[in-house]
């Protein structure tokens, strides 16, 4: 127990620039206090103890805003940044090393019982705000845009964005490493595709107004060049 406290708190420091000392994590950080709170109703969630598995994940939703239902699996080293509004449901699964933002949704779009929740491969960045929908898998190592909302399988490695969310990068081996993180799961220069395609629409349909405009231009040029020519040809009859 003791060895995951220290890897929780470790993965903190490596993911968020603020975390100033083990203290401040410990007294201060909600994710790190919901993840704690989970293991413990997680395992009486495991030992038939359903009523008071959910009761003390009922407890730990209104001391951190973090809502996890006893019956989801989670693995070491996850960090949840912020917190607020995190909601993971009954049959979600989520690997090692996992990062999820503030307001980020894990949920089922059935009623039907069963595996309803989605499933997050180890590495996995999920930026806030955004909901994965339903029971299906997101890949080692992909990432999830701020807001964007997943309703299909993600490929390991890719970069997803928009509503619904689209593949905008997309890695055969995803890297390792802090190097490889980005904060809320995006990068800079990172666009939706079909803010690509309207841009490059937009663009075309300027270069086509240009091109008509110049053809314009040289009709007239010939119309006055032909007029010009007929009232030459007229005064020298005359």
């Amino acid at each position: 127990m003791f060895s995951k406290i220290r890897e929780d708190i470790q993965c903190v420091f490596e993911r968020d620039p603020a975390a100033r000392s083990v203290w401040e994590v410990l007294t201060c950080y909600p994710g790190f206090h919901a993840l704690q709170l989970h293991r413990f109703s997680h395992s009486l969630w495991k030992l038939g103890l359903r009523w008071l598995a959910r009761f003390t994940s009922h407890v730990a939703r209104f001391l951190t805003g973090v809502e996890i239902h006893p019956g989801a699996a989670i693995g070491r080293r996850v960090f949840i940044d912020h917190g607020m509004g995190v909601v993971i449901g009954e049959t979600a699964e989520i690997g090692d090393d996992c990062t999820l933002y503030h307001g980020v949704t894990l949920g089922g779009v059935s009623w039907n019982k069963g595996k309803r929740h989605p499933t997050l491969g180890k590495g996995v960045v999920i930026g806030a705000g955004a909901k994965i929908l339903g029971p299906f898998v997101v890949g080692d190592g992909a990432k999830v845009g701020s807001n964007s909302v997943v309703v299909k399988a993600v490929p390991a490695g890719a970069t997803v964005v928009g509503i619904p969310a689209r593949i905008v990068e997309h890695a055969e081996q995803p890297e390792a490493g802090r190097m490889a993180f980005d904060a809320y799961a995006v990068s800079a220069d990172l666009d939706d595709p079909l803010n690509k395609v309207l841009v490059a629409l937009g663009s075309r349909t300027e270069d086509i107004d240009g091109r008509l405009a110049e053809i314009l231009r040289r009709l007239d040029d010939v119309e006055r060049g032909g007029a010009d020519s007929g009232r030459r040809a007229a005064g020298s009859r005359s």
